[in-house]
């Protein structure tokens, strides 16, 4: 397979987890409330008075993400390290986001459209391509699909009242 070639069922799964990974937070949050959200920056504040991550950031959100991932990625015939390190590189990228987007002065859980998106994409991807035999081509298709069904659904999520705010 050169580095130009498209594996249709690699784009698929990597699709796949990439939304599996970034809504497992968001289904534990609705069948969990509150119960046992610990943000994870623990209520930190730097310099500039603004928290570190934020209060939707949760301990709760990290571990059910990487957790319905790995299970995902078992389920799917990859194997346990390959899992367990994709659900913790898109939860990395999210939590860059969520930090770049404290420092620039946005509100907790507010849009930022592609920076929401790319880094908790691009970084599963992009570390994991060879596990998950994706060639360049693949890559930008994973992001990019993925951007584009995080902009369809998160509106139909919510008017089913699974997200907070309809982005």
């Amino acid at each position: 397979m050169t580095a130009l070639s498209l594996c249709l069922s690699c784009l698929l799964q990597a699709i796949a987890l990439l939304v599996i990974a970034n809504g497992a937070p968001v289904l534990v949050n609705n069948l969990l409330g509150k119960r046992w959200a610990w943000p994870v920056d623990n209520g930190v504040k730097l310099r500039d008075g603004r928290r570190l991550l934020g209060d939707s950031k949760t301990w709760r959100g990290l571990c059910s993400a990487i957790f319905f991932t790995l299970t995902a990625a078992l389920l799917s015939g990859l194997d346990v390290l390959t899992g367990l390190l994709f659900g913790a590189l898109a939860m990395t990228g999210d939590l860059l986001t969520s930090f770049i987007k404290r420092r620039t002065g946005c509100v907790e859980s507010s849009r930022a459209r592609g920076l929401d998106t790319l880094p908790e994409s691009l970084l599963p991807v992009l570390v994991l391509k060879q596990p998950l035999a994706l060639s360049l081509i693949d890559i930008v298709l994973a992001v990019t699909l993925f951007f584009l069904i995080e902009e369809w659904i998160s509106p139909v999520l919510y008017r089913l009242h699974l997200r907070q705010r309809p982005y």
